[in-house]
């Protein structure tokens, strides 16, 4: 084999390793994610435990919005673990986190207004390396 058939092979084996490893990252933080999203924020909500609903009791809108952040934030979570719709998810999560950190910053007074941005930047890894199937999917729809 000369140096250069070599040299392409290496390459050819690091990429498909670095792919492998970019692969269950994106799943790791999926995973994770779906857990906290369904578990940690949708869940108390849905049950209308008392630290959801004071913090809902101060934004004003009543439980019914309560009750639809919590939906919203099981659905994202639920569209996280499935592969076509875990791009669309991950943007629509982003989307909602800001409203989060607006609702945080007047409602709340600014306090723990950064905590979106602690979840939006692993959001926005899975939206941009599940890019190309979100693009997909909205050309069907056209």
């Amino acid at each position: 084999m000369s140096s250069a058939a070599t040299a392409t092979a290496a390459t050819t084996t690091a990429t498909a390793k670095s792919g492998k490893t970019l692969v269950r990252v994106v799943w790791t933080l999926r995973i994770l994610l779906a857990l906290f999203f369904a578990l940690a924020s949708a869940l108390p909500k849905l049950l209308a435990l008392p630290a959801a609903t004071t913090v809902f009791d101060a934004i004003g809108w009543g439980h019914w919005f309560m009750y639809l952040t919590g939906l919203v934030e099981l659905a994202g979570a639920v569209g996280l673990l499935v592969r076509r719709l875990a791009g669309p998810a991950a943007t629509a999560l982003i989307v909602f986190l800001a409203f989060a950190f607006l609702t945080q910053l007047t409602a709340m007074h600014g306090e723990n207004a950064g905590t979106p941005f602690l979840f939006m930047a692993p959001l926005a890894v899975i939206a941009w390396n599940r890019r190309a199937e979100t693009a997909e999917l909205l050309s069907r729809r056209r």
